[in-house]
């Protein structure tokens, strides 16, 4: 059976598994630098933009990167917005008509049934930015202030990577899919434009491969690169993921690799925006201990990233959180990303939050940390956590296209 399982997550990975090399990439840590550097690249672009998120909202931030998209498309590019219904339905009248007003294409990616009270359909919460089909980011970042680093208030800690070449011409095309609903057959878009060629300095270059879920579309290629980094990992893996509730196999497959020596080191949320998710990653906590994983807490803000390094030679980057609703809820992206160097860095980076803005969660210190009520909180937030993506997705089965 165990087989079998791991087997659903691998189906339709296929296609889309190989790395493509002629790519350049750079790690972008969040807050400010993130901001200015999606600023930058909306400047410079030329031809097209494509900016996909969970959420805009209307604060300081997104009337920024708002600001910034309209001044764009008054310069004649074409410009489309995407955003998605449930998380950023709060955006006003005013506000989007401003949008479209000023030349801006906007749209929601919209639910199969929604009002004010409930919301049924998968979400978009893949983070995703293309100019010109030449560059984009992914990450974890959302377009909010939470995000940025506001005066006297640090952003929420978050990562995303910058790339030039293949790979983002192929965000590029799939954004254009995502914003037209996935039609059977599209035309050529400016993504495949022949004359635009990418001369990568080879000693700047990465291997890369863009990876996704989508329940609906069949497509779980981030869960299956998670289980081919912990099946075939060697000595060490260093994981930064909010919201951190494996399912049954990505807890069998953590197990396995601590039983033939890999090093695993967790790092969680302290402060959480989601009190449930975190009741719920506490009750977890003793499972992972007693199987040797090591445990930390990061604590100046709410920890929002989601990366995982393996082996100081490769690692993933993006929207996607190690639970079941990111596994089968949600449409998600990352990138993984082949490059020593960066993902030394990437390691580096982790070790340094570690050793200077997390708490180790240990064993015997965790004993003291809980009561029968408090295991009891813990226990229904994480059998909560669970059932939410049943209770919260409602699930449309499409004809294979």
């Amino acid at each position: 059976m165990p087989a079998q399982q791991t087997a659903k997550y691998l189906a339709g990975t296929k296609a889309s598994a190989a790395f493509s090399d002629n790519n350049k990439v750079k790690l972008i840590r969040g807050g400010r630098v993130y901001f200015e550097m999606l600023l930058s690249m909306i400047e410079q672009a030329s031809e097209n933009i494509h900016l996909q998120t969970y959420i805009f909202a209307e604060d300081k931030t997104g009337t920024m990167v708002a600001d910034a998209l309209m001044a764009a498309a008054k310069r004649d590019v074409q410009v489309y917005l995407l955003a998605d219904g449930y998380a950023s339905q709060t955006l006003s009248k005013k506000f989007i008509d401003k949008l479209q007003r000023a030349g801006v294409h906007f749209r929601f990616f919209e639910p199969l049934l929604k009002s004010r009270h409930y919301y049924f359909g998968r979400r978009l919460h893949q983070k995703v930015f293309v100019a010109d089909g030449r560059c984009g980011m992914v990450g974890g970042l959302n377009i909010a202030d939470r995000y940025n680093d506001m005066p006297g208030i640090p952003s929420w800690l978050d990562f995303a990577v910058f790339i030039e070449g293949e790979v983002a011409r192929q965000l590029c095309v799939l954004c254009w899919k995502t914003w037209n609903g996935f039609p059977v057959k599209m035309e050529a878009t400016s993504c495949d434009d022949a004359s635009r060629k990418f001369d990568i300095v080879k000693d700047e270059a990465s291997s890369v491969r863009m990876r996704r879920n989508d329940w609906v579309r069949r497509k779980n290629e981030i869960s299956a690169t998670y289980i081919e980094m912990l099946r075939h990992s060697k000595s060490h893996i260093t994981i930064i993921s909010s919201y951190f509730l494996p399912g049954k196999i990505i807890r069998r497959l953590l197990r396995n690799a601590t039983k033939r020596g890999v090093k695993i080191k967790v790092i969680t949320a302290g402060p959480s925006d989601v009190m449930v998710a975190k009741h719920a990653e506490r009750w977890m906590y003793d499972w992972l201990l007693r199987n040797n994983i090591e445990l930390y807490e990061y604590q100046p803000a709410v920890l929002h990233a989601k990366v995982a390094v393996c082996d100081s030679e490769w690692f993933t980057i993006g929207s996607y959180n190690i639970n079941n609703i990111s596994a089968y809820a949600s449409i998600e992206l990352n990138v993984d990303v082949r490059n020593k160097a960066m993902a030394t860095e990437m390691e580096n980076i982790m070790e340094d939050i570690i050793q200077n803005k997390c708490l180790a969660i240990t064993a015997d210190g965790h004993v003291y940390t809980k009561n029968m009520l408090i295991r009891f909180i813990r226990w229904c937030s994480y059998q909560f956590i669970r059932m939410a993506f049943y209770m919260l997705t409602f699930y449309f089965k499409q004809r294979r296209r």
